[in-house]
């Protein structure tokens, strides 16, 4: 065995090892995630053009569910104005912390604990609503959508905003790792990876008017901001310890991204639609 391979094959051994803390790295903070995903030219992009397209007018009722952080809430206060109400709705407590620190001096935002599922809105008294990132992880969409056509009133404006995990493509020379990363997110890491694709379809049979349905693609230029907004090796490692992906291989993959040009993309689809 000649020096150079020698070599070559000690830097990667080593570049593995590296990797190892990487991939085996605990997930971020939640609300720190969801923050940093938002303001990503992707997050910021979509988002501008959902609470566009929901035309929030002063004096109206705007219901956030699944409100996380806090990402959208003073946007949708100054929307409303002083004579409106910002609803922001999330079960998890340490969101909910973080959207009242971030809307503490906001008299028309009302912070409330709640499942999707059950929300705490009184029937018919919604003007504005809107579900962004939300049902790809809750138990029955169906179930968080027929309560928001519940919530709201006839002449309501909704947004639905999901991504469709089926469509995710990671550029590498190893192309069938990454195909196999895809399979991994749609089957095991995200509970309704393709409810993007579903959305038009289960707004209609909830009794909404499917008003106008976008598909955009969020593109990732920059390794390290995919690697936070995607996953990649939080997901990867998981692959990984489940036994759907070879441990070396998925090492010399992930490794492969760091190194060199990188291009991943997933679809997003939003619908605007009324009560």
């Amino acid at each position: 065995m000649s020096i150079g391979t020698v070599f070559l094959q000690l830097r990667e051994h080593v570049s593995l090892f590296r990797m190892a803390t990487t991939l085996g790295a605990p997930r971020p903070d939640p609300a720190a995630y969801m923050l940093q995903a938002a303001a990503s030219t992707a997050g910021r992009s979509y988002k501008k053009e959902l609470l566009e397209s929901l035309d929030v007018q002063p004096g109206q009722t705007m219901l956030d569910v699944g409100c996380g952080p806090g990402t959208d809430l003073p946007a949708l206060a100054e929307s409303v104005g002083v004579s409106g109400t910002v609803i922001g709705v999330d079960r998890d407590l340490a969101m909910l912390a973080e959207a009242r620190r971030r809307t503490s001096g906001l008299s028309s935002v009302q912070i409330r604990e709640a499942d999707a599922h059950a929300l705490p809105v009184e029937p018919g008294t919604v003007d504005r609503a809107k579900i962004d990132r939300v049902l790809m992880h809750v138990a029955e969409p169906t179930n968080v959508l027929a309560q928001l056509h519940l919530a709201t009133r006839p002449g309501a404006r909704i947004g639905l905003a999901e991504p469709d995990w089926d469509t995710l493509i990671v550029d590498a020379e190893d192309l069938d790792t990454s195909r196999a990363f895809t399979r991994y997110t749609t089957s095991e890491a995200v509970r309704h990876a393709t409810i993007g694709r579903r959305l038009a379809r289960h707004a209609e049979q909830t009794g909404f008017v499917v008003e106008t349905v976008r598909a955009t693609t969020p593109v990732f230029l920059d390794f390290q901001e995919a690697d936070r907004t995607l996953g990649l090796g939080r997901n990867m490692q998981r692959a990984i310890q489940d036994g759907h992906i070879d441990n070396a291989r998925g090492r010399r993959w992930y490794t492969s991204l760091s190194e060199g040009p990188f291009f991943a993309s997933f679809t997003l689809v939003t619908v605007i639609c009324s009560r």
